[in-house]
């Protein structure tokens, strides 16, 4: 299974947040596919830390790739892919997060449950 982080599971993983339970992090451990983070959510990230409204360690995305965690580029299809999207989610991330996810054939990591409102599949934290 390939799974995909949503934005505050990448930063619950890097920070060692209690968001993320046990089992979860067992799976994302165990995912034999891999575990990516979208270049949309540390586009994000950085967006909220120039704000004002996050603090990010520093190193933050260095930290991820080193320990595995795989960058996934925002392509054409994934844009395409937002093409007929029903608007349940307003939130522009969180909606490539999901086009990305249908394209790859991942799962998406997430606590938000306007997500379910998708056809994609979903671990919850």
């Amino acid at each position: 299974m390939k799974l995909l982080l949503d934005t505050h599971a990448a930063l619950w993983l890097a920070t060692g947040h209690e968001g993320l339970g046990p089992d979860l992090r067992k799976a994302i451990a165990g995912a034999a596919g891999g575990v990516f983070i979208s270049m949309a959510s540390l586009w994000e990230l950085k967006i909220k830390a120039n704000l004002g409204k996050l603090r990010i360690p520093p190193d933050l995305a260095e930290g991820l790739e080193e320990s595995g965690i795989i960058l996934l580029s925002i392509g054409l299809r994934h844009l395409s892919a937002l093409d007929g999207m029903p608007f349940h989610h307003k939130d522009p991330f969180d909606r490539m997060l999901i086009a990305q996810a249908r394209v790859e054939g991942m799962t998406l990591v997430t606590a938000d449950r306007m997500i379910r409102h998708y056809d994609v599949p979903v671990l919850w934290s």
